[in-house]
């Protein structure tokens, strides 16, 4: 260990870009890649075409990209006004600031709140790990509560009392992802009531990056709630993970203070680009979603019927997976068989929460899926 470099990061592991990979190396493309829940679908040539003109005459790269990203900020406005149905249209540029990715911003809002020993975050896991990951990088405190395990619900009395017990930091921060990743169920009635009523003086982040997927929305609320922070993303039904683009929803003063931590210049013309082509050409983006919703029923149904296999609801592009309790076999043994039989077979998926996590694909990738899993448990003996 460098002798200047914080003594706490040895106890830290890198993010995995490729969970299910043995390297950092990128991926083979004939392996189908179901682990990072990115659309399966890449930008229809004419949108790259037209952003290959765009790269071409408008965009000059001796010079810095638009830092304030006002018009960037106004469509995204205009489409999330449109999408949730908002009239009149109650969201401004106002109430928007772009991240590379929702990871800078999560990171941006960890900043503003909790860092210099003013506060801590709660998660309830499994969920998304970027927010523990990004808050311990931060040297701020996790605290951790469960989850039902047959439902996925937030345990919310040991939630409650994390919050009423927690001091020195107290909890600043409440992450939820709505719906879950990786369990893939939106918030209950309960959980709502319960975000609801905490203290204002508590940030409540909810991350809507499957929106698109479930149109399920708590936009309209944020004009009453400004301790709320809304979390969106191009990296899934708009289909540019590549280009790192997010988003956050929230009242302007919460807005102006992400737009002071921001590092200056944090997404490329090209990106930018990319976004503001995406917004203009979203219903055909947009339409390809039915496809993926029904291609998740179908592959919901051909798994549902194995005798061993559990699978919830899903409200996003993904399904979670779990092996029920069997005296025969370990389960966390058998899920690690299965999700390496997987890969060795050429589908990659992310073991993760006591479960897989699988990305809905192409329609031939999902068919080689379900009878990959189903060869798999045959020899498995699962």
């Amino acid at each position: 260990m460098l002798s200047f470099i914080r003594s706490d990061l040895a106890q830290f592991t890198a993010y995995k870009p490729h969970p299910s990979s043995d390297t950092a190396e990128p991926v083979p493309t004939q392996r189908d890649r179901l682990d990072t829940n990115e659309s399966p679908y890449d930008l229809p040539p004419e949108l790259k075409e037209k952003l290959a003109r765009t790269y071409q005459q408008v965009i000059e790269t001796n010079r810095y990209p638009d830092g304030g990203h006002e018009t960037l900020k106004e469509a995204i406005a205009e489409y999330i006004n449109e999408s949730a149905t908002l009239s009149p249209s109650v969201l401004t540029a106002a109430n928007i600031s772009v991240g590379n990715g929702s990871d800078e911003l999560i990171r941006s809002l960890l900043i503003a709140t909790c860092l210099a020993g003013e506060g801590s975050i709660l998660v309830a896991n499994p969920t998304f790990s970027m927010y523990g990951i990004l808050a311990k990088t931060l040297g701020i405190p996790v605290v951790a509560v469960s989850r039902n395990a047959a439902n996925f619900e937030i345990d919310l009395a040991a939630a409650q009392s994390a919050i009423e017990q927690t001091q020195n930091p107290p909890i600043r921060v409440v992450f939820v992802v709505h719906p879950n990743s990786p369990t893939a169920n939106p918030l209950t009635a309960s959980e709502l009531a319960w975000l609801r009523n905490l203290n204002e003086q508590i940030l409540v982040v909810i991350d809507e990056a499957y929106f698109e997927f479930s149109q399920i929305t708590l936009v309209g609320e944020l004009a009453q709630r400004p301790n709320w922070v809304i979390l969106r993303t191009f990296s899934k039904a708009f289909r540019l993970a590549a280009m790192r683009v997010g988003y956050s929803i929230a009242h302007p003063e919460a807005i102006a203070i992400l737009e002071k931590i921001r590092l200056p210049y944090n997404l490329s013309s090209f990106s930018i680009a990319a976004a503001l082509i995406a917004l203009q050409n979203r219903q055909l983006l947009l339409n390809s979603i039915p496809q993926t919703l029904s291609e998740r029923a179908k592959l919901i149904e051909a798994l549902s019927h194995h005798p061993t296999l559990q699978i919830t609801e899903s409200a996003t592009n993904f399904i979670f997976l779990r092996l029920k309790p069997n005296g025969f076999y370990l389960q966390d043994t058998a899920l690690k068989n299965l999700h390496q039989e997987l890969k060795s077979s050429g589908t990659l998926v992310r073991e993760i929460g006591g479960g897989l996590r699988i990305t809905i694909g192409t329609s031939d990738e999902n068919d080689r899926t379900i009878n990959r899993i189903q060869a798999a448990l045959a020899n498995l003996k699962i």
